[in-house]
């Protein structure tokens, strides 16, 4: 941060270092210090029940405009932004080093950051979920031309249903819809990981809205 933003004059003294479960607790704005059983106490008394979210994501190929930065501005300004969060998370380094087919995480060398675009709402305003999650479906047609493209890539820890999803009462899994979110999630990897699933678990046993499908959900080679 010295090296790269000296105008922030940003020094150790400024920073913390905690774990993960710690970050989690602090993002949500407990003191430092907390017991880590915060994260199961559901009750009203905790921030934990009270918040609902919509996330999208992209991956960011070739820089972005300053201009499609001005007229991004704009909608931060909206009623439904107020709790709205636009994440940018940087790439290169260690991750351009390591194969797209090393794990199943494709996403490697070629991005120069990933995005989370979240909105929260509180429980009282579930009612009106629907102009929320539009509020992000907007920023996400918004941002089209500028991520990355055949396929729009996303991360899956970000699990998005609106890109596609199967029905979890379906025992194998609908491979039409599983060539859609596939390879946004796991690029050329997902035919081995139909493989993968095919070996493990060939009745579709374990299985979720966006679980990996076995055979025959196959990609057709060069396909995005």
């Amino acid at each position: 941060m010295e090296e790269k933003f000296p105008q922030l004059g940003l020094v150790k003294e400024d920073c913390f270092e905690m774990s993960w479960p710690e970050t989690n607790l602090y993002i949500e704005r407990f003191p430092i210090g907390v017991p880590l059983e915060t994260l199961l106490d559901r009750s009203s008394k905790t921030s934990l029940s009270k918040l609902f979210f919509k996330a999208k994501s992209d991956f960011v190929k070739q820089p972005i405009p300053e201009t499609a930065f001005e007229g991004l501005w704009g909608k931060f300004h909206e009623q439904e932004a107020k709790s709205a969060v636009m994440e940018f998370v940087a790439y290169g380094g260690k991750m351009d080093e390591i194969p797209e087919t090393a794990t199943p995480f494709p996403h490697r060398a070629g991005n120069l950051y990933g995005i989370m675009y979240l909105v929260n709402w509180k429980e009282e305003e579930n009612i009106n979920s629907e102009k929320f999650m539009n509020w992000t479906r907007r920023v996400y047609n918004y941002m089209t031309p500028f991520v990355s493209k055949s396929p729009r890539e996303a991360y899956t820890n970000y699990r998005d249903l609106e890109i596609g999803s199967n029905k979890i009462s379906d025992d194998k899994g609908s491979c039409a819809q599983a060539r859609i979110w596939g390879p946004k999630y796991f690029k050329n990897n997902f035919n081995r990981l139909v493989h993968v699933k095919t070996k493990v678990d060939p009745e579709n046993f374990f299985r979720n809205e966006q679980s990996i499908p076995p055979l025959p959900c196959l990609l057709k080679k060069g396909a995005n």
